[in-house]
């Protein structure tokens, strides 16, 4: 039986415009380089990433990818977007590291490699799938038991609104319009009821800070506009 794909061709066009200047640390994905460090010194607190086997879904070109790489995983990246995909490929020329890039669907990884990854990473996706339940399902099915999950994404709230949209968007430009709809966002509380739904145990939900004029970002308990979460499969 085919996977399906979780997928809005919306979305990948959108994503799709933004590929070429991906790695520019001053272009349309500036705020996914300053938020990059933290995201991975979140991951690596709780995982011994060298040697271990991760799952970087939604990876567009790579930056998380390539910083899990550099700390010693050994890293499949997947996004439905190919023109994303053939930049991360392209940069390890630059960076001279090894990540596996596929042009795949969490749903195609789930299941060619099921409970196959020490850790998986899905940053800032699921609030731009049709199916966020049908995400963390494949998000799960990855996972070895023991295994974590580590994600990221924005709270339903007036607060992140008014950063990620109307900040971020249309004041200070850092985004294209359109890359977020806030409708799409989800609660922790939701998030939590997903990854219990499947099994998962949370152990942590972090938020995320950012300030765009000393391009600062850092762990924080403010979880009203981005925030992190960690959980675990069983044994």
């Amino acid at each position: 039986m085919q996977a399906t794909q979780n997928v809005s061709q919306k979305e990948i066009a959108h994503f799709d415009k933004l590929a070429a200047r991906w790695w520019d640390p001053d272009g349309e994905s500036r705020p996914l380089h300053d938020l990059n460090p933290v995201r991975l010194d979140y991951v690596a607190k709780r995982v011994a990433l060298r040697g271990a086997r991760v799952a970087d879904v939604g990876c567009g070109g790579g930056l998380l990818s390539e910083a899990l790489a550099r700390a010693g995983a050994d890293v499949v990246g997947i996004d439905m977007s190919l023109k994303v995909i053939e930049i991360a490929r392209l940069h390890l020329h630059e960076s001279n590291l090894k990540v596996d890039y596929r042009k795949q669907s969490s749903a195609e990884l789930a299941a060619s490699e099921p409970a196959s990854f020490d850790a998986v990473c899905c940053m800032e996706l699921i609030e731009h799938v049709p199916d966020p339940a049908a995400l963390v399902h494949d998000l799960a099915v990855m996972l070895k038991p023991g295994a974590r999950l580590f994600m990221s994404t924005l709270n339903r709230t007036p607060a992140a609104f008014g950063a990620a949209i109307i900040g971020a968007e249309y004041i200070a430009r850092l985004l294209p319009r359109g890359t977020h709809h806030y409708a799409q966002f989800l609660k922790p509380s939701e998030l939590a009821r997903l990854l219990r739904h499947e099994g998962l145990e949370l152990e942590d939900i972090s938020g995320l800070g950012y300030n765009p004029i000393n391009r600062k970002a850092w762990q924080s308990r403010f979880t009203a506009v981005n925030y992190l979460v960690c959980a675990r499969k069983p044994t």
